[in-house]
């Protein structure tokens, strides 16, 4: 398979094109920074300013698929112009993927795109499947339009995956790795009580998803990137100090988060109970579904 990555420099992206070349697979990654993209992963790298200009034709013309995690990140401190840029890097950027995908000869047959669980904003404890409407909080607002910008590729002939990604479990970076330290020391424990719902996944999944996303014309709309058994942040941090052999009982109260973080400490204190209805459906067979396990796998 022929297949296009953005975002291929980033935690997940270079986890992927590594699976994808590893399986004999020929990758090419759209990059702002294509030289550096180039000598960071060995592979082709073409230049593209997602923000404003169309995706190159020529780096997607007569490729089988395209695989697009670009995107700002969301944990940081939001602020006007930071949520400005956090919207624009998904939506604009998704947009004008799709604009170069409509130049394409022949066209790629699938667009596999990053959303978030994000998506259904805070729900308390009720189970969510794909089938959950979009939330009304800014995370969902920009997962909702991230998402509509990519279903635009569905009116070319394309078929669309949104993978609905949840914590992932990669002690090389993302969340686990900003809890690690704290907990390392004994000083980690549940966040603002702890009764939300974290929705967690481990890299080896998230992966393994992608690649069936890729792989499988069933695969279409909103897949919950999460494994089967989402548990309250007052579990995992249980589950975590285990995987540690560290206590975890030192609470962190919503107050810091929010001196700490401003409006994003959301993020943390709100959570979703997201279950992977149709991946599980489509027959994905999980390597780790137990929390410890995978814990224990990720730190190892």
């Amino acid at each position: 398979m022929r297949v296009t990555v953005t975002g291929a420099t980033g935690l997940i992206g270079s986890r992927l094109v590594e699976q994808l070349t590893a399986r004999g697979d020929e990758v090419t990654v759209l990059s702002r920074n294509a030289e550096a993209a180039r000598s960071r992963l060995g592979i082709p790298a073409i230049g593209w300013d997602p923000l404003h200009e169309p995706a190159p034709a020529d780096a997607l013309g007569g490729r089988d698929a395209v695989v697009h995690l670009a995107g700002e990140n969301l944990a940081q401190r939001w602020s006007d112009e930071s949520r400005a840029r956090i919207r624009a890097s998904r939506e604009t950027g998704t947009a004008n993927l799709v604009a170069g995908l409509r130049t394409a000869d022949p066209r790629p047959r699938v667009l596999v795109s990053s959303s978030a669980v994000g998506y259904y904003g805070p729900h308390g404890d009720e189970q969510l499947d794909e089938t959950a409407p979009a939330g009304d909080d800014f995370a969902a607002r920009v997962c909702a339009a991230w998402e509509r910008s990519a279903l635009a590729a569905e009116a070319l002939g394309v078929r669309v995956v949104l993978v609905r990604t949840g914590v992932v479990l990669d002690a090389a970076g993302g969340a686990l790795a900003k809890m690690l330290p704290p907990f390392r020391l004994g000083a980690g424990g549940p966040v603002a009580g702890g009764r939300q719902y974290l929705s967690w996944v481990h890299r080896d999944d998230l992966v393994g998803l992608y690649l069936a996303a890729l792989d499988g014309e069933a695969w279409r709309g909103p897949i919950n990137a999460t494994a089967p058994t989402p548990v309250t942040n007052a579990a995992f941090s249980k589950a975590l100090g285990r995987a540690l052999r560290r206590p975890a009982i030192a609470p962190v109260p919503r107050l810091a988060l929010k001196l700490l973080y401003g409006d994003m400490e959301q993020l943390v204190t709100t959570g979703q109970r997201a279950v992977p209805k149709r991946a599980l459906e489509l027959g994905y067979a999980y390597r780790h579904a137990d929390l410890d396990e995978a814990l224990r796998d990720a730190l190892g």
